[in-house]
């Protein structure tokens, strides 16, 4: 794998993107002449290997999916027929009778290939796994009755759900419930990270979400998104990237930064502790921690290396001021965790 192939991965894993913004990105790529077909291909069949690492194929495992009308329905039954070729036993519940033109193509061939397609969503119910093809991302408006029954009864159900792009009834952008949405055990996320998946309300729903990348030309979501995007995720990788400190040979601890911990209180000494740690690790030639004093010996037994710097503190052990011998601008860089109120607004006091 080339370094620029490297680079483009890391690259999309952080790119989080909108609905508008997608289907940009989207229609960037169909201009320059990508199939929808095609694209529609590439897409399900890095989810039917996707799929085949989570369910192992087994003589007799039941795949039942559910499609919805669009191309989210589209990638569903695509997958659906993958599936039948490697020997799952596949049923498919069709939500709503109207497809688009390419989805219904893809109903048309599944029925001529024998997969059965179920008259209820009950048919379901003794499935090993369920995919949900049901609604992709752009949705804005509250589940249709027919979607949102079909919805209800398969969250009362306790098999593992896997949903394609996001769970069908989540908002792509605020990941709000639009009604109802599916609780899904898995999430694999289509091209780029939606928005919605990212936000607090939406996890009940997502489970683990996992992207697939299907190789989106980086100058198209550049293009879109800017040279560097507004919104980017944090992962592990880009978290460390340049963490510890890389330290020349010559070097000695004045020449590598001292920081300044404020942090900690007697109810909270573990916050303090590991915030030091954290600090350490980074690499920082010099640490400087202050602390509330009754804290002092705990933190100087297991950060031996720095220099705990001991506050007068309040009733309740949390810092009541800086001690007379702390000068801020002594330090390349300040950190504070306060534990009272009044620390934002006695550091902005200070030189």
């Amino acid at each position: 794998m080339t370094n620029d192939v490297v680079s483009r991965q890391r690259c999309i894993q952080r790119i989080v993107v909108t609905a508008d913004q997608m289907r940009r990105i989207e229609a960037r790529v169909f201009t320059a002449g990508m199939p929808v077909a095609a694209l529609m291909e590439k897409v399900a069949g890095l989810i039917v290997r996707r799929l085949e690492g989570l369910y192992p194929y087994r003589p007799g495992l039941r795949v039942g999916v559910l499609v919805g009308p669009g191309h989210n329905g589209g990638d569903g039954l695509v997958v659906a027929r993958e599936l039948h070729f490697r020997g799952y036993s596949v049923t498919v519940y069709q939500a709503i009778a109207q497809l688009k033109e390419l989805t219904g193509f893809h109903a048309q061939y599944c029925r001529s290939l024998g997969i059965p397609f179920a008259e209820s969503v009950e048919a379901l119910k003794d499935c090993d796994v369920l995919i949900d093809g049901l609604l992709g991302f752009g949705l804005e408006r509250n589940l249709s009755e027919e979607v949102a029954t079909v919805v209800d009864q398969i969250n009362q159900w306790s098999q593992p759900v896997v949903s394609i792009d996001l769970p069908s009834g989540l908002h792509t952008d605020t990941g709000q419930v639009l009604g109802m949405a599916v609780r899904a055990t898995h999430t694999l996320c289509l091209g780029l990270w939606k928005l919605g998946l990212l936000q607090n309300h939406a996890l009940d729903y997502v489970g683990k979400a996992e992207l697939v990348d299907f190789d989106l030309p980086l100058a198209d979501v550049l293009a879109v998104v800017g040279e560097v995007p507004s919104v980017q995720r944090i992962t592990s990788e880009s978290a460390i990237a340049h963490l510890p400190l890389s330290r020349p040979t010559t070097t000695h601890k004045y020449k590598m930064g001292h920081l300044l911990l404020i942090c900690g209180s007697r109810r909270y000494a573990g916050g303090a502790i590991l915030t030091g740690l954290g600090a350490r690790a980074s690499g920082v030639g010099m640490l400087s921690i202050a602390v509330p004093q009754s804290l002092k010996p705990v933190l100087t037994a297991v950060l031996p290396e720095a220099l705990i710097l001991d506050c007068p503190e309040t009733q309740s052990g949390a810092i009541l001021h800086l001690s007379e011998g702390i000068e801020l601008e002594n330090y390349a860089a300040i950190a504070a965790v306060p534990d009272s109120p009044w620390m934002p607004v006695q550091l902005c006091r200070q030189p």
